[in-house]
């Protein structure tokens, strides 16, 4: 845009790696392994699906990833009731700095099937997937990530570097 100053800033993303982008360009689409390295820096996801009536449905879980598979638990209702007809579902997550106006999501669909065998379950188990609810007849979903696709926001002029680490 004519008159629009274009000033680059540097980010820090997952994989220990550091990006300049480019101002100008407002939102960065992400690859596929910067979508995968995201997924586990955040503990809380939406899955959403469409009603046999129309209607979207998007609700919060909190989740593991296990490999290339997007895990949750449920109970009896209508994210299991969806799994069990073998529907797609979608799911997302994100990450936002307001103070920095800086974020990113990554948006996931694929098949979901119920985790049932005891050596998975075990596992699972062993990723410390801790609902916040309780959960009568807790059941594991697994998502598979058959299409993935990320965007991000960087940061607005001013050349500020922004780190997030884990505890």
């Amino acid at each position: 845009m004519p008159g629009r100053r274009r000033t680059a800033v540097t980010l820090w993303i997952p994989n220990d790696s550091w990006v300049t982008t480019d101002r100008g360009c407002a939102i960065e689409s992400l690859d596929r392994d910067t979508c995968l390295a995201l997924l586990p820096t955040a503990s809380i996801g939406r899955v959403g699906w469409v009603t046999p009536d129309g209607h979207a449905m998007i609700l919060p879980v909190n989740f593991v990833l296990d490999g290339e598979t997007i895990v949750f638990s449920t109970g009896e209702g209508d994210k299991l009731d969806f799994v069990r007809e073998g529907r797609v579902l979608t799911f997302e997550v994100d990450a936002v700095e307001p103070a920095f106006q800086a974020g990113w999501s990554v948006l996931v669909f694929g098949a979901a099937e119920m985790i049932t065998g005891p050596a998975q379950i075990h596992r699972i188990e062993q990723l410390h997937l801790a609902p916040w609810a309780p959960l009568r007849d807790r059941v594991f979903i697994g998502l598979s990530v058959h299409e993935i696709s990320g965007r991000r926001l960087p940061l607005h002029p001013g050349k500020i570097t922004f780190v997030r680490q884990s505890p």
